[in-house]
């Protein structure tokens, strides 16, 4: 799987469709690199004229900024904008609610004004124009319950584009007693991934793990590689490897297409 860049692209004269934001997690974290895979070939498989800035690429500056970091936070931002207002981007997607919302709603004020979605959204997209086709196959019946990201719901109040691709793999979507605006976090938003827990009786993971296990789900499903590696310690800390996955949606539509 050959995926061209936005300076082989231009070097070319062509001007892609959509600019696909890796995001640091997607190109470093040896998990999260397995669902940029999976929305890389959705993406081939519905004709998308897609490219990544590779590279070129930077961190949107989102760690640095709820960290406290605003200077390093503008240095990243200003960086990757000038790259990107350079390739003449419009329309950018991304697997990362952190990069999503960070991109979204703090870019402009610095120059960077683009039309960002979230990769669910993009997906129910393709579905809508008929470019994609999904059908149940290994998933159908299947007890899935969806962990809402912080900066894809409440952030960005986007709490159907998830569960539509769930339910279009004839999946039963089961919720968890706080879901979508009364969801929890799964602890690692706000740069908490990068330092150490503090004083108390229970991580953060592990309650929301709890919460999800109550449900029954064969399959608990993320839209964030972050949730995706809380919620995968949270069910190895509970030992239920074997009974519980814990999958992206784009892993979920991927592979209901044998892609």
């Amino acid at each position: 799987m050959v995926i061209p860049t936005m300076a082989e692209k231009m070097a070319a004269g062509q001007t892609p469709e959509v600019l696909f934001w890796v995001g640091c997690a997607g190109s470093f974290d040896d998990r999260a690199k397995k669902i940029t895979k999976a929305f890389a070939k959705i993406l081939i498989e519905a004709g998308v004229d897609f490219a990544v800035l590779g590279t070129e690429e930077s961190c949107t500056g989102d760690p640095a900024k709820r960290a406290g970091n605003e200077f390093l936070f503008q240095m990243q931002a200003m960086t990757n904008i000038e790259i990107m207002n350079a390739y003449e981007v419009r329309k950018i997607v991304t697997t990362c609610p952190h990069c999503f919302n960070t991109i979204k709603n703090e870019y402009p004020e610095l120059g960077g004004k683009y039309e960002v979605l979230h990769h669910t959204q993009f997906i129910n997209g393709l579905i809508a124009d008929g470019r994609l086709v999904v059908e149940g196959g290994d998933f159908k019946g299947k007890r899935i319950t969806f962990h809402d990201p912080c900066y894809l719901g409440r952030a960005n109040d986007v709490y159907e584009a998830p569960r539509d691709l769930i339910q279009k793999i004839d999946a039963e979507l089961v919720e968890m007693k706080r879901c979508r605006s009364n969801g929890l976090c799964c602890g690692a938003g706000g740069a908490q991934m990068f330092k150490d827990a503090e004083a108390g009786k229970k991580e953060i993971n592990i309650e929301r793990t709890e919460e999800a296990l109550e449900v029954n789900p064969g399959i608990i499903a993320t839209g964030c590689p972050f949730c995706n590696t809380m919620m995968t310690d949270g069910i190895k800390n509970k030992e239920k490897e074997k009974e519980v996955s814990v999958l992206d949606v784009a892993e979920l539509i991927a592979r209901a297409k044998d892609l």
